[in-house]
């Protein structure tokens, strides 16, 4: 394992997003590996003068921009298969989690999503329709890849025209997902419960700024420690269990409606870990990456 050359894998940084959270994570987890004998560097994805070959292991830990460059990526993970780079998280993983349909299998496993409605490039969309279908006054719409709160969109009665006018641009170029947007967010927040290496390491709570439903700090969102009881962490971990094996990292994110958990995103990709919320974040990190290797 010392021996190994790892690339840790980011992203070429244009100031398209606040970034300056996650380069700290980064940077410093980056640290703690080579304190560790780990001979590691950092390398963006698509950097075209990247000797790939000089690697023998990739960890992915901030390609934030792969869904504005999906088909890129999509070639780059190709790439690392057909050169047999063993990619963390698995190759096959990553592919299946870039596209929110996986929702749609994780449902069908008999665990809880939030409602969802998939729209397909070029179909017609009214979105007074789906308030009726889901029997609420307020969506979500989102693109089925992205991050970052990318053309996402809180709908309501009082905006649903100008959204309806966006989005008959933007689903001419790709799929949406549809859901009801759930007030829960607003009140209790949304929980991230994260794992290495399907062992629970920590959870949080991330919630909007007043006047706001975007949870992300890059929008303003706070971020609180939790201690959940383990029945909690167990309903978490099932969905790792089933779709995050061999995952060197899982972010499972959701909230609690009516007592009952309902998934928003399992983040398997570029996840921000909120490793600086304990030192021991980290030593959970290096120790699932050493069992892995």
């Amino acid at each position: 394992m010392l021996n190994m050359n790892i690339a840790y894998v980011t992203y070429q940084d244009k100031g398209a997003y606040d970034s300056t959270t996650v380069e700290s994570e980064d940077d410093q987890l980056l640290d703690f590996l080579k304190s560790k004998g780990l001979t590691i560097e950092k390398v963006i994805w698509n950097d075209p003068s990247v000797n790939w070959d000089n690697y023998q292991l990739a960890i992915l830990k901030s390609p934030w921009d792969y869904f504005d460059l999906y088909d890129d990526f999509k070639i780059w993970l190709n790439f690392l298969e057909e050169r047999n780079i063993r990619l963390l998280n698995p190759i096959d993983v990553v592919r299946w989690n870039a596209d929110k349909h996986y929702l749609q299998e994780i449902e069908l496993a008999g665990l809880k999503i939030t409602p969802s409605i998939f729209v397909s490039k070029n179909e017609e969309i009214n979105l007074n329709d789906f308030l009726k279908k889901f029997n609420t006054d307020k969506l979500i719409v989102k693109p089925c890849v992205s991050g970052g709160a990318k053309n996402t969109f809180k709908v309501s009665r009082d905006n649903i025209e100008e959204i309806n006018e966006k989005l008959r641009l933007l689903v001419k170029d790709e799929d949406f997902i549809i859901q009801p947007f759930l007030s829960e967010i607003l009140e209790n927040g949304e929980w991230s419960f994260i794992f290495f290496n399907s062992i629970y390491s920590h959870t949080l709570v991330k919630k909007a700024k007043q006047g706001d439903f975007r949870v992300q700090p890059a929008h303003g969102g706070s971020v609180h420690i939790q201690n959940p009881h383990q029945a909690l962490i167990e309903i978490a971990s099932e969905y790792v269990k089933l779709f995050a094996k061999d995952c060197l990292y899982a972010r499972v994110d959701g909230t609690f409606v009516n007592g009952k958990f309902l998934l928003m995103e399992l983040e398997l990709i570029e996840p921000f870990l909120f490793l600086n919320t304990s030192p021991q974040n980290y030593e959970n990190y290096y120790n699932a990456l050493k069992t892995l290797i």
